[in-house]
This record gives C-alpha cells, sequence and structure tokens, in this order.
C-alpha cells in the first residue's frame, strides 16, 4: 500500500497538471478573444467600406442623372437654334443664288443695251 507521503505526493502533482490545465484553457480563451476580436474589428471595417462605396455609386450614380439631364436641357435648347441656322443658311444660299442670276442678266441686259446704244447711236450719226 502506498504511504500517505506518496498519495500527498500524487495529489500535489494532480493539483499542478489541473492548474496547468487551467493556465492553458485561461490562455486559449484569451487568444480566441482576441482572435474574434481582430475577425469582427475587419468584419466592421469592410462594412464601413462597403457602406461608403455605396454612397459613392449613390452619389455618382445622381451625378450622371443630373448630367444627363442637363444635356437633355442643353440639347432641346440648341436643337431649334440649329434648325434656325439652317433654315437661313438655305435662305441666304437662295438669295445669293438670285442676286448671282440677276447680276448676270443685268449684265447681260446692259451689253446688249450698249450694243443697242452703239447701233443706234452710229445709225444717228450716220457712221458706219
Amino acid at each position: 500500500m502506498a504511504s500517505l507521503e506518496d498519495i500527498f505526493l500524487a495529489l500535489g502533482r494532480v493539483q499542478e497538471g489541473v492548474e496547468q490545465l487551467r493556465d492553458d484553457f485561461k490562455e486559449e480563451k484569451r487568444s480566441a478573444h482576441e482572435s474574434r476580436t481582430s475577425i469582427h474589428r475587419r468584419l466592421d471595417e469592410h462594412a464601413t467600406e462597403i457602406a461608403s462605396l455605396r454612397t459613392d455609386v449613390t452619389i455618382a450614380g445622381k451625378i450622371e442623372a443630373q448630367v444627363r439631364n442637363e444635356l437633355k436641357a442643353l440639347n432641346e435648347k440648341v436643337d431649334p437654334s440649329l434648325e434656325d441656322w439652317k433654315r437661313m443658311k438655305s435662305l441666304g444660299i437662295g438669295i445669293a443664288g438670285l442676286l448671282a442670276v440677276g447680276g448676270l442678266s443685268f449684265g447681260a441686259f446692259l451689253m446688249w443695251a450698249g450694243d443697242a446704244a452703239v447701233t443706234a447711236v452710229r445709225h444717228w450719226l450716220r457712221i458706219t
């Protein structure tokens, strides 16, 4: 049979082992807590970044829509002006054409009238 001293020695070793296990569990628990804290911090950072990106995308979409509306409004203002300008250009080309034809006709008339006047003066003065 084992002596009382051996039993106390064995109990001391068991107690020391239990304390070692308790310390190991505490260390493991602390390490797991730190790991979870780190993961949650990173998840929070990612959530903040995603929210920021969503805000940026929303703002960019609204800006794009505003620019599109501004361009539409400008086109509505510019298109009638362009049509008026095209109409005035066509009218100007038509008037220039009429003036050119009129000028040629007037010049031809003056040449005919000049020849007729020279002939009339020669006939009046009896110059051959």
